[in-house]
């Protein structure tokens, strides 16, 4: 194996991902199909803006393989600008895209700190919120590159915070000058992946959160935590699953991925914010040929007891579970499905080139561009005391859009989308592609 191109990475951290290996037997017939499938491998490692797997041939008998790589940067002390709200759409329709309602500061993220893609992140953020958090993760802390682990911990303070959310599918948001949510972790984990497609990891954290008196007393929510005093305290314990085996981990368009985790926070099992939960996701991606993709997600998650405090029944409209269409409405449950289905075609794929002709990074920025449709379908259960107008019902919506995909694997969607109660609007989602 002749690996070039890696300045910071070192050679046995994209060995690993590779199954083919030194002094193999290999039937020629296949060997562009596992070329490309290691190449493959390394590429989703997100190091690299560029993987090339190419055989070199030695004699009739004999060749090696030849891995040539362009990395990507790794270093991003940059300065952060970040919307309190959970959406551009949000915060320019519902707050007249308020500056106040910002946060601003630094965010620095090294994603391959001693070449062995260990990752170190501190955020030291002010403005509406207040956050300083770190963590540093390392993928292979062992000699066999098979064990891994992370550390980390945060400390939050904000000037609102949702209390509770509206039969419309709103928050309903407590307000002070002063800070009304307080709030520290600590957090470790442990991660096994022997395999390439296979991972495991073992979650460990503690979080002390602290609210204004009122927001537990019968005027706000006393469901709140479950809880008379506003300060609780809560272990969370959780294992996950994940099996991945798609062209790109951050745009995939072929191949398929699962994941599984079962989770418990709190000492009990019922009572205060007790809570026990199970959750899965399959997602699959097909090629169906003169750049048509198809792709289906499912997902869901049941939490138990069904009696839970408000902040353990987080549901559709939070993350990425989310319907598409209904991206204001915020669905608490104690249980939730969903599914997403999309067809695209890809229209256009060409580069831009750049200024810094010499630079082998940002000599070009490339360009992706996707036409698709899509529909979405959910379903979020709560018991009737909790309910809202959108739960306990079969929830769907559907719609056009175009992904425009560039330097890193960044996403920019626009969507035009509607749903059952006969809304339709335009939404822009960009998602960071490292």
């Amino acid at each position: 194996m002749i690996i070039s191109g890696n300045k910071k990475t070192k050679d046995y951290i994209i060995l690993r991902e590779m199954l083919m290996k030194q002094g193999d037997s290999l039937v020629i017939a296949t060997l562009n199909s596992q070329m490309e499938r290691d190449r493959r491998f390394i590429y989703n490692t997100t190091l690299f803006a560029e993987v090339m797997v190419e055989p070199l041939i030695i004699n009739a008998y004999d060749f090696d393989i030849s891995v040539t790589v362009k990395e990507r940067w790794y270093i991003f002390p940059l300065p952060e600008f970040r919307l309190v709200d959970r959406s551009i759409n949000e915060w320019i329709e519902k707050y007249n895209a308020d500056l106040r309602r910002v946060n601003y500061g630094v965010k620095f993220v090294h994603y391959n700190l001693s070449g062995r893609k260990d990752q170190l992140r501190i955020y030291l953020l002010n403005g509406y919120t207040k956050n300083i958090s770190f963590n540093y993760k390392v993928p292979y802390a062992n000699a066999a590159l098979t064990n891994g682990f992370s550390v980390g911990g945060g400390y939050s303070m904000s000037r609102e915070m949702a209390y509770k959310t509206s039969y419309d599918n709103q928050f309903l948001f407590y307000k002070k000058n002063n800070f009304v949510n307080i709030s520290w972790n600590v957090n470790a984990s442990y991660s096994i992946r022997k395999g390439i497609r296979k991972s495991e990891t073992i979650s460990l954290s503690y979080t002390h959160l602290k609210v204004d008196d009122s927001v537990v007393k019968a005027k706000y929510n006393p469901a709140f935590i479950n809880s008379s005093t506003p300060i609780v305290g809560y272990v969370d314990l959780s294992y996950s699953l994940q099996f991945t085996d798609v062209n790109n981990v951050l745009y995939p368009l072929t191949g398929y991925s699962a994941a599984f985790n079962i989770s418990k926070r709190g000492r009990n099992f019922k009572g205060g914010v007790n809570l026990f939960s199970l959750q899965a996701e399959y997602n699959r991606y097909w090629d169906l040929g003169k750049k048509w993709y198809l792709s289906a997600q499912v997902q869901g998650k049941i939490k138990l007891p069904f009696d839970q405090p408000y902040i353990n029944r987080q549901a559709l409209g939070y993350g990425n579970a989310y319907i598409r269409g209904l991206e204001y409405a915020v669905i608490d449950g104690v249980a939730f499905a969903l599914a997403k289905y999309n067809l695209k075609r890809e229209i256009l794929n060409f580069s831009v080139p750049t200024m810094f002709k010499k630079s082998k990074v940002l000599n070009k920025i490339p360009f992706r561009i996707f036409a698709k449709t899509f529909t979405d379908l959910g379903y979020s259960y709560v018991k009737n005391e909790y309910a809202s107008r959108l739960n306990n019902i079969l929830l769907f919506s559907g719609g056009l859009g175009v992904d425009i995909v560039t330097f890193y694997d960044i996403q920019i969607r626009l969507e035009y989308s509607f749903n059952q109660l006969g809304q339709n609007r335009l939404f822009l989602h960009n998602e960071k592609g490292f």
